[in-house]
């Protein structure tokens, strides 16, 4: 059942990165925690602060809200990414070629367990993890001293993302 901590054998830890900066991209954010934690195979664990993030490429478009959620696993990763690219579809998220564009809804699975996988579809740890420090300063925020399966520390990572702006949003914020 979805939403229940059920710690089973066969559930892993997987770190989702989830933001939006189209519509009321706060409550998205929020209410699409909430949708992933409904799914079956899915238990939220810890969800970050919400961060406010400029867009780091050069199209015309609103901040970034993010935030990283850790979740209790019982789906392997594609079945985990099937639910990822469903919740976003929810929201009406249209997948398209564009990168770094404006978006109602992005979900990405950063980590899986320990694991490390490079499909064409889905490649574990997210490829660009460590050169975004709006996905490293909320995961952080919720595993300290985490390890980036066949990356290392977070610590060194965060420091060569420095000069990105990220900003931690409060609940008045």
């Amino acid at each position: 059942m979805a939403g229940r901590d059920t710690t089973d054998a066969c559930e892993l830890d997987a770190w989702i990165g989830i933001g939006a900066n189209l519509d009321d991209p706060k409550k998205t954010v929020l209410a699409a925690i909430r949708r992933l934690d409904e799914q079956d195979g899915v238990t939220l664990r810890r969800s970050s602060s919400l961060y406010q993030t400029k867009p780091i490429s050069n199209i015309d478009q609103p901040d970034f809200i993010n935030a990283v959620v850790c979740i209790r696993t019982s789906l392997d990763p594609l079945g985990l990414l099937d639910v990822l690219l469903m919740v976003e579809s929810e929201f009406g998220r249209t997948r398209d070629d564009s990168v770094n564009g404006p978006r109602v809804l992005d979900m990405d699975l950063l980590i899986y367990s320990d694991l490390i996988l490079d499909l064409p579809e889905l490649s574990v740890p997210h490829p660009r993890l460590t050169e975004r420090l709006f996905v490293l300063k909320p995961l952080q925020e919720i595993e300290n001293s985490i390890n980036l399966p066949g990356l290392g520390s977070i610590d060194e990572y965060l420091h060569a993302c420095r000069n990105q702006q990220v900003n931690k949003l409060y609940d008045d914020g």
